[in-house]
Protein backbone atom coordinates (compact mmCIF):
# COMPACT_ATOMS: atom_id res chain seq x y z
CA UNK A 1 0.00 0.00 0.00
CA UNK A 2 1.12 3.87 -1.15
CA UNK A 3 2.23 5.83 1.64
CA UNK A 4 0.32 8.92 2.02
CA UNK A 5 2.29 12.13 0.55
CA UNK A 6 4.03 14.14 3.83
CA UNK A 7 2.51 17.19 4.89
CA UNK A 8 5.37 19.12 5.48
CA UNK A 9 8.25 18.93 3.69
CA UNK A 10 11.81 18.76 5.38
CA UNK A 11 13.60 20.55 2.58
CA UNK A 12 11.53 23.57 2.94
CA UNK A 13 12.08 23.11 6.91
CA UNK A 14 16.00 23.01 6.44
CA UNK A 15 16.00 25.60 4.07
CA UNK A 16 14.20 28.19 6.20
CA UNK A 17 16.02 27.19 9.42
CA UNK A 18 19.30 27.85 7.28
CA UNK A 19 17.91 31.61 5.89
CA UNK A 20 16.69 32.32 9.88
CA UNK A 21 20.28 31.59 11.02
CA UNK A 22 21.31 34.44 8.51
CA UNK A 23 19.35 36.81 9.74
CA UNK A 24 20.70 38.89 13.01
CA UNK A 25 20.84 37.31 16.76
CA UNK A 26 17.95 39.65 17.84
CA UNK A 27 15.91 38.95 14.58
CA UNK A 28 13.90 36.26 16.13
CA UNK A 29 12.26 37.80 19.43
CA UNK A 30 10.67 34.05 20.35
CA UNK A 31 14.15 32.23 21.17
CA UNK A 32 15.16 34.29 24.38
CA UNK A 33 11.40 33.97 25.45
CA UNK A 34 11.30 30.00 24.42
CA UNK A 35 14.91 29.87 26.14
CA UNK A 36 14.23 31.61 29.35
CA UNK A 37 10.91 29.60 29.82
CA UNK A 38 13.09 26.87 29.01
CA UNK A 39 15.64 27.30 31.33
CA UNK A 40 13.67 28.59 34.58
CA UNK A 41 11.82 24.90 34.10
CA UNK A 42 15.17 23.11 34.47
CA UNK A 43 15.61 25.33 37.19
CA UNK A 44 13.09 23.42 39.08
CA UNK A 45 14.63 20.50 38.49
CA UNK A 46 17.12 19.31 41.27
CA UNK A 47 18.95 16.75 39.36
CA UNK A 48 22.35 17.37 37.34
CA UNK A 49 22.21 15.88 33.55
CA UNK A 50 25.41 14.78 32.16
CA UNK A 51 24.30 14.23 28.92
CA UNK A 52 22.26 16.53 26.83
CA UNK A 53 20.84 16.66 23.59
CA UNK A 54 19.59 20.06 22.52
CA UNK A 55 17.36 20.16 19.37
CA UNK A 56 18.31 23.09 16.82
CA UNK A 57 21.49 25.13 16.75
CA UNK A 58 19.55 28.22 16.29
CA UNK A 59 19.64 29.77 19.44
CA UNK A 60 23.61 30.05 20.37
CA UNK A 61 22.67 31.22 23.60
CA UNK A 62 20.91 28.66 24.87
CA UNK A 63 23.71 26.18 23.82
CA UNK A 64 26.22 28.15 25.72
CA UNK A 65 24.13 28.04 29.04
CA UNK A 66 23.37 24.65 28.63
CA UNK A 67 26.89 23.81 28.13
CA UNK A 68 27.78 26.18 31.02
CA UNK A 69 26.02 23.75 33.08
CA UNK A 70 28.65 21.33 32.68
CA UNK A 71 26.87 18.84 30.63
CA UNK A 72 28.19 17.10 27.75
CA UNK A 73 26.56 18.71 25.39
CA UNK A 74 24.83 17.18 21.68
CA UNK A 75 23.36 19.71 18.89
CA UNK A 76 20.82 18.08 16.58
CA UNK A 77 19.60 20.29 13.20
CA UNK A 78 17.65 20.04 10.37
CA UNK A 79 19.31 22.83 8.25
CA UNK A 80 22.73 21.66 6.75
CA UNK A 81 24.43 24.66 6.76
CA UNK A 82 23.29 25.97 10.30
CA UNK A 83 24.71 21.94 11.41
CA UNK A 84 28.03 22.41 9.40
CA UNK A 85 28.24 25.95 11.47
CA UNK A 86 27.88 24.76 14.67
CA UNK A 87 29.14 21.41 14.06
CA UNK A 88 25.90 19.77 15.20
CA UNK A 89 23.91 16.40 13.72
CA UNK A 90 22.24 16.96 10.77
CA UNK A 91 18.77 15.38 10.44
CA UNK A 92 15.60 15.18 10.62
CA UNK A 93 13.64 14.35 14.48
CA UNK A 94 11.37 11.69 13.34
CA UNK A 95 14.21 10.23 11.76
CA UNK A 96 16.71 10.50 14.45
CA UNK A 97 18.98 7.53 14.72
CA UNK A 98 21.63 7.80 17.75
CA UNK A 99 22.58 5.35 20.38
CA UNK A 100 19.93 4.34 22.63
CA UNK A 101 19.90 5.42 25.90
CA UNK A 102 22.20 8.06 25.25
CA UNK A 103 20.97 11.05 27.01
CA UNK A 104 19.65 12.57 30.20
CA UNK A 105 18.10 15.23 29.31
CA UNK A 106 16.27 15.77 25.98
CA UNK A 107 15.46 19.97 25.27
CA UNK A 108 13.19 20.55 22.14
CA UNK A 109 12.91 24.36 21.23
CA UNK A 110 10.30 24.36 18.64
CA UNK A 111 9.81 22.50 15.83
CA UNK A 112 6.98 19.83 16.87
CA UNK A 113 4.83 22.05 15.14
CA UNK A 114 6.32 20.95 11.60
CA UNK A 115 7.03 17.54 12.01
CA UNK A 116 5.38 14.99 9.79
CA UNK A 117 5.60 11.65 12.37
CA UNK A 118 5.20 13.72 16.04
CA UNK A 119 4.66 9.93 17.20
CA UNK A 120 7.79 8.41 15.57
CA UNK A 121 9.53 11.07 16.54
CA UNK A 122 8.57 11.20 20.66
CA UNK A 123 9.27 7.47 20.60
CA UNK A 124 12.55 7.65 18.95
CA UNK A 125 12.98 10.55 21.69
CA UNK A 126 11.79 8.33 24.87
CA UNK A 127 14.66 5.65 23.22
CA UNK A 128 17.32 8.15 23.29
CA UNK A 129 16.59 8.91 26.61
CA UNK A 130 18.40 6.76 29.65
CA UNK A 131 16.31 5.66 32.54
CA UNK A 132 14.78 8.77 34.34
CA UNK A 133 16.10 10.82 31.69
CA UNK A 134 14.04 14.50 30.99
CA UNK A 135 12.08 15.36 27.00
CA UNK A 136 11.58 18.78 28.13
CA UNK A 137 10.34 21.17 24.66
CA UNK A 138 8.21 23.91 23.51
CA UNK A 139 6.55 24.80 20.39
CA UNK A 140 3.62 26.96 19.04
CA UNK A 141 0.48 25.07 19.34
CA UNK A 142 -3.74 25.29 18.84
CA UNK A 143 -4.89 28.94 19.20
CA UNK A 144 -2.21 31.02 17.40
CA UNK A 145 -2.12 33.77 15.25
CA UNK A 146 -6.17 33.50 14.86
CA UNK A 147 -5.76 37.20 13.45
CA UNK A 148 -3.41 35.83 10.71
CA UNK A 149 -5.68 32.60 10.12
CA UNK A 150 -8.99 35.13 9.59
CA UNK A 151 -7.02 37.42 7.53
CA UNK A 152 -5.79 34.49 5.03
CA UNK A 153 -9.71 33.37 4.52
CA UNK A 154 -10.54 36.71 3.62
CA UNK A 155 -12.56 37.54 0.81
CA UNK A 156 -11.32 37.39 -2.81
CA UNK A 157 -8.16 35.27 -1.54
CA UNK A 158 -7.95 31.39 -3.09
CA UNK A 159 -9.08 29.20 -0.20
CA UNK A 160 -5.94 27.11 -0.91
CA UNK A 161 -4.42 25.35 2.84
CA UNK A 162 -1.52 27.90 2.95
CA UNK A 163 -1.31 27.90 7.16
CA UNK A 164 -0.33 24.39 9.52
CA UNK A 165 -2.72 22.75 11.38
CA UNK A 166 -2.20 22.93 14.99
CA UNK A 167 -1.17 20.57 17.93
CA UNK A 168 -3.06 20.89 20.97
CA UNK A 169 -2.85 20.83 24.50
CA UNK A 170 -4.63 17.39 25.20
CA UNK A 171 -3.31 16.02 22.15
CA UNK A 172 0.42 16.39 23.66
CA UNK A 173 -0.43 15.00 26.66
CA UNK A 174 -1.92 12.47 24.97
CA UNK A 175 0.74 11.45 22.42
CA UNK A 176 3.51 11.82 26.15
CA UNK A 177 1.81 8.74 27.34
CA UNK A 178 1.00 6.61 24.24
CA UNK A 179 4.87 7.09 23.54
CA UNK A 180 6.07 5.71 26.89
CA UNK A 181 6.88 8.91 29.02
CA UNK A 182 6.21 9.30 32.87
CA UNK A 183 4.80 12.26 34.96
CA UNK A 184 3.42 14.02 31.80
CA UNK A 185 3.15 17.20 32.54
CA UNK A 186 1.76 19.58 29.40
CA UNK A 187 0.54 23.46 30.09
CA UNK A 188 0.46 26.62 27.73
CA UNK A 189 1.29 30.10 27.84
CA UNK A 190 -0.20 32.72 25.86
CA UNK A 191 1.98 35.56 24.52
CA UNK A 192 0.60 38.64 22.48
CA UNK A 193 2.22 40.59 20.42
CA UNK A 194 1.10 44.09 18.69
CA UNK A 195 1.56 45.17 15.33
CA UNK A 196 1.62 47.94 12.82
CA UNK A 197 0.50 45.95 9.75
CA UNK A 198 0.77 42.04 8.64
CA UNK A 199 4.25 42.53 6.76
CA UNK A 200 5.94 42.92 9.87
CA UNK A 201 4.33 39.51 11.36
CA UNK A 202 5.35 38.04 8.47
CA UNK A 203 9.29 39.66 8.96
CA UNK A 204 8.72 37.94 12.08
CA UNK A 205 7.54 34.41 11.23
CA UNK A 206 10.22 34.46 9.03
CA UNK A 207 12.75 35.58 11.46
CA UNK A 208 11.33 32.60 13.60
CA UNK A 209 11.00 30.08 11.13
CA UNK A 210 7.57 30.04 11.19
CA UNK A 211 7.10 30.45 7.69
CA UNK A 212 4.72 27.87 5.58
CA UNK A 213 6.25 24.27 5.62
CA UNK A 214 3.45 22.40 3.57
CA UNK A 215 4.16 19.89 1.25
CA UNK A 216 3.57 20.76 -1.68
CA UNK A 217 4.35 24.24 -1.59
CA UNK A 218 0.85 26.57 -2.04
CA UNK A 219 1.06 28.84 -5.06
CA UNK A 220 2.44 32.83 -4.30
CA UNK A 221 0.53 34.77 -3.25
CA UNK A 222 -0.95 36.86 -6.26
CA UNK A 223 -0.71 41.24 -5.31
CA UNK A 224 -4.39 41.80 -5.18
CA UNK A 225 -4.30 38.28 -2.78
CA UNK A 226 -1.53 40.53 -0.58
CA UNK A 227 -3.32 43.42 -0.68
CA UNK A 228 -6.35 41.70 0.58
CA UNK A 229 -4.55 39.82 3.40
CA UNK A 230 -2.85 42.54 4.76
CA UNK A 231 -6.47 44.69 4.42
CA UNK A 232 -8.27 41.99 6.71
CA UNK A 233 -5.63 41.96 9.15
CA UNK A 234 -5.51 45.79 9.45
CA UNK A 235 -9.24 46.02 9.88
CA UNK A 236 -8.71 44.04 13.24
CA UNK A 237 -7.25 46.40 14.74
CA UNK A 238 -7.60 47.95 18.26
CA UNK A 239 -7.97 51.40 18.60
CA UNK A 240 -4.45 52.81 18.69
CA UNK A 241 -4.48 51.16 15.15
CA UNK A 242 -1.71 48.00 16.35
CA UNK A 243 -3.41 44.73 15.65
CA UNK A 244 -2.95 42.13 18.68
CA UNK A 245 -1.83 38.69 18.01
CA UNK A 246 -1.50 35.50 19.90
CA UNK A 247 1.29 33.30 20.11
CA UNK A 248 0.79 29.91 22.40
CA UNK A 249 3.23 28.30 23.53
CA UNK A 250 2.73 24.78 24.51
CA UNK A 251 5.30 23.67 27.05
CA UNK A 252 5.68 19.75 27.86
CA UNK A 253 7.68 17.33 29.22
CA UNK A 254 8.15 13.81 30.26
CA UNK A 255 10.65 11.32 31.81
CA UNK A 256 11.91 7.97 31.24
CA UNK A 257 10.46 5.51 33.51
CA UNK A 258 12.50 4.62 36.56
CA UNK A 259 11.54 2.23 39.36
CA UNK A 260 12.24 4.88 41.45
CA UNK A 261 9.78 7.37 40.55
CA UNK A 262 6.44 8.44 41.81
CA UNK A 263 3.78 6.47 41.05
CA UNK A 264 -0.29 7.30 40.24
CA UNK A 265 -2.51 5.84 42.69
CA UNK A 266 -4.34 2.76 41.73
CA UNK A 267 -7.59 3.69 40.59
CA UNK A 268 -10.13 2.79 43.58
CA UNK A 269 -7.72 3.08 46.06
CA UNK A 270 -9.20 6.14 47.85
CA UNK A 271 -10.21 6.25 51.48
CA UNK A 272 -12.35 8.75 50.72
CA UNK A 273 -15.70 9.31 48.86
CA UNK A 274 -15.61 11.70 46.25
CA UNK A 275 -19.65 11.49 46.66
CA UNK A 276 -18.96 12.55 50.49
CA UNK A 277 -17.08 15.35 49.88
CA UNK A 278 -18.85 17.25 47.22
CA UNK A 279 -22.20 17.24 49.08
CA UNK A 280 -23.00 20.42 50.43
CA UNK A 281 -22.35 20.50 53.71
CA UNK A 282 -25.22 21.50 56.29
Amino acid sequence: MSQPPPLFSPARDAAQRDRAALLPADANFLAPIVADTLLDRLSMVTRAFSRTLLIGAHDAALAEHLHATGTHLTLFEAGPRLAAATGAIVGEVDAIDLPLASFDLIVWPGGLEAVNDVPGALVRLRALLAPDGLLLGVFVGDGSLPRQRRAVMSEGVRPIARLHPQVDLASMGNLLQRTGFALPVVDVDALTVRYGDWFALVRDLRAAGLSSRLSPAPPPLTRDEVVRIAAAFAAQADPDGRIAETFRLIHFSGWAPHPDQPKPARRGSGSASLAEALKPKT
